[in-house]
């Protein structure tokens, strides 16, 4: 995904700054449904967070207005596309941003191979030290975008995050999909119009069933909706 909510770059093209801004003194919320969610993951989610408050608004990775929110509607929110992901296989994240969904994942699931795909250097940067501090040894950073990978890489699941419109997502993320494979949107309120309008394309690019799922994943009636479209 772009980055969450994130400071606009300065016109010289230096790193945003963020005046008088401090982190929290932790954003982690260490209860037991957070644990439950997360899993075995949890303390590497939690150390993942921690980075992302102490240095992503800094590295206009996230918005200062995201920081109170940033555990509940950011970290564990990417996890609400791992009950459909593959038993086995890759994945691919399009747009990962500050990471989120693909670390978050990456995390859950050491058993697949992870390739994150994001077109800017100082997000692929971002995204290094994270993979080297968390020793993600499953991940693969690809500085590039998506369509530049048509033809050279297919993997099992794709995911994508606050991204583009279901129609022009497909266009984007299909062709990484590959037969038998699944693309996981995740989406806003809008998703069943969305789901409709891009109706055509799907078809067009081999999709052969699309369901929409609604994940509480806190049981609060906040709902994630995820768009699961098969190959």
């Amino acid at each position: 995904m772009s980055g969450v909510g994130e400071t606009p770059e300065p016109a010289d093209g230096s790193s945003p700054k963020a005046e008088g801004a401090s982190a929290p003194t932790s954003v982690v919320v260490d209860d037991a449904r957070s644990r439950k969610i997360l899993g075995p993951a949890w303390s590497g989610a939690a150390h993942f967070a921690e980075m992302l408050a102490q240095e992503g608004e800094l590295r206009g990775l996230i918005g200062p207005r995201e920081l109170p929110r940033l555990w509940t509607r950011h970290v564990l929110n990417s996890a609400a596309v791992a009950p459909y992901l593959p038993a086995t296989g890759s994945l691919a994240d399009v747009g990962s941003g500050a990471g989120l969904p693909g670390i978050i994942l990456a995390l859950m699931r050491p058993d697949l191979d992870v390739h994150l795909i994001e077109p800017m250097e100082r997000r692929i940067a971002w995204l290094a030290e994270v993979c080297d501090e968390l020793d993600l040894d499953n991940v693969t950073l690809h500085q590039v975008r998506a369509e530049e990978l048509h033809g050279r890489l297919t993997v099992s699941a794709v995911t994508a995050r606050a991204v583009a419109a279901l129609d022009k997502l497909a266009r984007i993320t299909m062709p990484l999909v590959r037969p038998g494979g699944i693309l996981l949107a995740q989406k806003g309120q809008r998703a069943t119009e969305e789901i409709e309008a891009a109706g055509a394309v799907l078809r067009k690019l081999g999709a052969k069933t699309t369901v929409l799922h609604e994940v509480d994943l806190l049981d609060d009636g906040d709902i994630t909706r995820v768009v699961e479209v098969r190959k």
